[in-house]
């Protein structure tokens, strides 16, 4: 099961926090790390539903690589309420080039494992995954 190019297979708990945020709506953003050691993906932290995107985005490290998904609600020109998923392969310009390379490789297939992310956001810096960016991919 481990990914060919990278060698990371995708802890289970990843799967099952990600289906209890897209189902039962427990977490609001999930933030996921690769363990080289182990070699595979985890669950590093979970927002709850009351987390706000900017307490989401400040929780991100700044010089080290993560997959993160964020559960994020809008109301529509009509004043629908709806919500999108997100997926953010967070790479910012500061990490190791190893960092960098480890979690690029792997995204695609972590990506596959996790059945239902509607909108994917590659970052290298905060501006790129602002609450105006948000607002407008999930409209």
């Amino acid at each position: 099961m481990a990914n060919a190019a990278s060698g990371m297979a995708v802890h289970d708990e990843c799967k099952l926090k990600f289906l209890e945020l897209k189902t039962k709506r427990t977490y609001r953003s999930i933030v996921f790390k690769i363990e080289e050691k182990q070699k595979q993906v985890i669950v590093e932290a979970t927002g709850d539903p009351t987390q706000t995107y900017e307490a989401f985005t400040d929780s991100l490290p700044t010089d080290e690589c993560r997959y993160a998904v964020f559960d994020f609600d809008f109301l529509t020109p009509e004043g629908v309420p709806k919500s999108r998923i997100f997926f953010i392969a967070w790479s910012p310009d500061t990490s190791r080039v190893r960092n960098k390379m480890i979690y690029a490789s792997s995204k695609d297939r972590f990506k596959r494992e996790l059945d239902g992310i509607q909108i994917e956001l590659q970052a290298t810096d905060p501006s790129e995954i602002g609450l105006d960016v948000i607002k407008s991919r999930a409209s």
